[in-house]
């Protein structure tokens, strides 16, 4: 890795070249998003296939890909906080979407396996990077806007990986809808390599450093800052509500109400499209109001918002009416993209510049654990579970109790095969409320921590 070579201190960037930049880096966001949630579209088609359980499928789409994702995301922020980032963007997103190809041309579980992990070596650099090349293009009162629109790449990339993907794998099968996504990011890592500029660090903060910090001063300063830290939970345990719902939400559709892997897809993703960017764009214009340069009111608003979608989020997978399931999933879904961008300017705000990489790696090393670990591989093991006490009279006499517990469940939330899966995604829809317990608890100390990390609010 070369050291950056960033244009001459003081030099400053047009209006039109801030934002070429932060739609370039909203392009990586959306393919990163696309090519890691194209498997929650096809993983009943891979489950059927493979012959897996959903927790064996759970362990493929999700822990697979988070244990290096997760392993992988401090060395490369701390590469990320010291050398050149776009350069480290650029090869990231060329072998994320390289193995993402790979997943296309997988045969068996191995194989497959083996892709997923690429694509999370390759996505641990991808988002650190691109977070903070934005925090250096834009000053600290425009940065929860220009992270808004950032995040805008959520929404587009679960619609390309949910309503395309599922039209391609319908069509051709699911190995192709990893085909259709790996050749995109290729072109997009040497239009950045060619296009963007790296910036200087911390030119546009009151505070600056002269050398990076070492990870021990990073994670003791993170705990320090009350405020950070429950914003980077909260965003934590949005991930592992909201996002964690969605891996198991196509395969719930098609369970329920029998619908083949395209018509999920068509159910989902214009609710992606059309609401993740209504969400994220009624954000960015909040947060572009003088009413919002106080960081206070940005964390309350997402407290207010994520705890009154909670509501909706239960309720999709309680109904037995698809109508009505798909009119709470556009209620809900747009509260997953509405904390992104905030979440991530926050998180810039709360951080010295030459912290800002490895703090994005902190959140997301939280997030993920939570969203790619937890909450698949939590909800694929309480559905088998949920499903062998329905089914095997045998298993229910090994735990005191667990006849009654399975009759009741079965009352509770049917018995069709949609059942077990439907009873574990209701276990999760409530975390919603631990997330807005967080976003409420940082406005206390938001405004002094901010002053600390950057020099002014």
């Amino acid at each position: 890795m070369t050291t950056a070579t960033p244009v001459e201190e003081g030099q400053t960037y047009s209006l039109g070249a801030r934002w070429y930049v932060l739609f370039i880096m909203m392009l990586a966001y959306t393919i990163n998003i696309a090519d890691r949630y194209v498997m929650s579209t096809v993983l009943e088609p891979i489950r059927l296939e493979l012959k897996l359980t959903d927790g064996g499928v759970a362990f493929l789409t999700g822990v697979s890909l988070a244990l290096f994702y997760v392993t992988m995301g401090i060395p490369l922020s701390w590469i990320a906080d010291r050398y050149n980032r776009r350069n480290l963007l650029a090869v990231s997103i060329t072998v994320w979407s390289a193995m993402t190809t790979l997943c296309g041309l997988s045969t068996n579980y191995l194989q497959l396996l083996l892709a997923r992990v690429g694509v999370g070596i390759g996505e641990a650099g991808g988002t650190p990077s691109c977070n903070a090349i934005v925090g250096d293009y834009f000053p600290a009162d425009r940065r929860p806007m220009a992270m808004t629109i950032f995040a805008l790449g959520a929404p587009i990339g679960a619609w390309v990986g949910a309503d395309m993907a599922g039209f391609v794998a319908n069509k051709y099968g699911w190995h192709a809808a990893f085909l259709v996504l790996g050749v995109p990011g290729i072109l997009l890592a040497a239009l950045i390599m060619l296009t963007v500029k790296e910036p200087v660090r911390g030119r546009l903060d009151a505070v600056s450093t002269e050398d990076a910090p070492s990870l021990a001063k990073t994670v003791a300063f993170f705990f320090k800052q009350k405020a950070a830290f429950h914003v980077i939970m909260g965003s934590g345990v949005s991930a592992l509500w909201g996002w964690g719902l969605m891996w198991f939400t196509p395969t719930f559709l098609q369970r329920a109400y029998q619908l083949n892997v395209g018509e999920a897809g068509a159910v989902v993703g214009p609710i992606h499209l059309v609401m993740g960017i209504l969400a994220s764009l009624l954000t960015a214009w909040l947060l572009s109001r003088p009413s919002f340069v106080d960081p206070r009111r940005i964390v309350k608003l997402l407290a207010i918002v994520t705890g009154l979608a909670t509501i909706p989020s239960f309720i999709a997978y309680w109904t037995h009416s698809l109508s009505m399931a798909t009119a709470m999933l556009w209620i809900f879904i747009p509260a997953i993209y509405f904390y992104i961008g905030p979440a991530f300017a926050l998180g810039q705000n709360l951080a010295p510049p030459k912290m800002r990489a490895m703090f994005t790696a902190i959140a997301l090393l939280i997030a993920n654990v939570f969203n790619l670990i937890v909450a698949p591989q939590g909800v694929g093991w309480l559905s088998d579970f949920i499903a062998a006490l329905q089914k095997s009279p045998d298993f229910a006499s090994f735990i005191p109790g667990v006849s009654w517990l399975g009759a009741h469940l079965a009352g509770f939330v049917g018995v069709d095969d949609a059942s077990s899966l439907r009873f574990a995604l209701l276990v999760l829809a409530p975390t919603g409320f631990w997330a807005t317990w967080h976003y409420w608890m940082a406005a206390r100390t938001i405004i002094e921590d901010q002053k600390t990390a950057i020099g002014y609010v």
